[in-house]
């Protein structure tokens, strides 16, 4: 079974785009393509100049560790760890993060996604809007240069949603690159680019990215306003 119909496409640093399209057709495939996680049968996927289809899995998991965070609709929180230990963990595994400084880190994380007071529970004792800014401030913990979320407001409701959106509006404004499989189309309507994939080929691409004199991106579709609550995009 053929998911991906040769797929082109090219995200350049500093972006921010929805990737939407009806379930089943190949957006979380797409996703796992550029994380590593699963391989295509043919073709390439080059990531930072990183050519992902000649690694080892062991060479892929090294270097999604240090380079990619991943934000996934479950969450995917290690239920017997508090929130503390959950974003540690990755620092421990890459050793990127000098370890003095990863507790610090740890607590800063959470205390940008608003949860600097829940640090020590475990993940099932919180709210899914909580556990899902946990694990924003876990795909943070290497600082990555490269976020990539998967229907990440999808269990979460309207106002919630609305926070972990804004929480992504900041990290696109630090010069993060993010990469959102999503079904809200409010959501995906706010961004300067949006890919449709039907059947597993890119349906549509519009762009409304511009670079300024020195070559830089511009988020240009960031620039009405939106609504964020407790002052999170302010706080990222």
């Amino acid at each position: 079974m053929t998911v991906l119909n040769g797929v082109t496409l090219a995200v350049n640093r500093g972006e921010f785009l929805a990737i939407v399209g009806p379930s089943g057709n190949g957006k979380s495939t797409l996703l796992n393509m550029i994380t590593g996680i699963d391989h295509p049968t043919s073709g390439e996927v080059i990531v930072s100049g990183h050519a992902l289809h000649k690694m080892s899995e062991n060479e892929l998991a090294i270097w999604r560790a240090e380079n990619i965070g991943i934000v996934f609709q479950f969450f995917q929180l290690l239920p017997s760890l508090s929130l503390l230990q959950n974003i540690l963990l990755p620092m421990e595994f890459t050793n990127k993060i000098p370890r003095k400084q990863r507790r610090p880190r740890a607590l800063e994380l959470l205390d940008m996604v608003g949860l600097a007071d829940q640090a020590a529970k475990l993940p099932g004792t919180i709210s899914g809007g909580q556990q899902q800014r946990a694990a924003i401030a876990r795909a943070l913990s290497n600082d990555p240069p490269l976020i990539v979320a998967d229907e990440p407001t999808g269990n979460l409701d309207a106002n919630t949603s609305n926070d972990v959106f804004c929480l992504f509006l900041g990290l696109a404004r630090q010069g993060k690159t993010l990469i959102m499989v999503t079904h809200n189309q409010d959501m995906a309507e706010k961004l300067p680019r949006k890919i449709q994939i039907v059947n597993g080929l890119v349906h549509s691409d519009r762009s409304a990215y511009r670079r300024d004199n020195n070559g830089q991106i511009v988020l240009a579709g960031l620039e009405k306003e939106y609504t964020c609550q407790d002052n999170r995009e302010q706080a990222v």
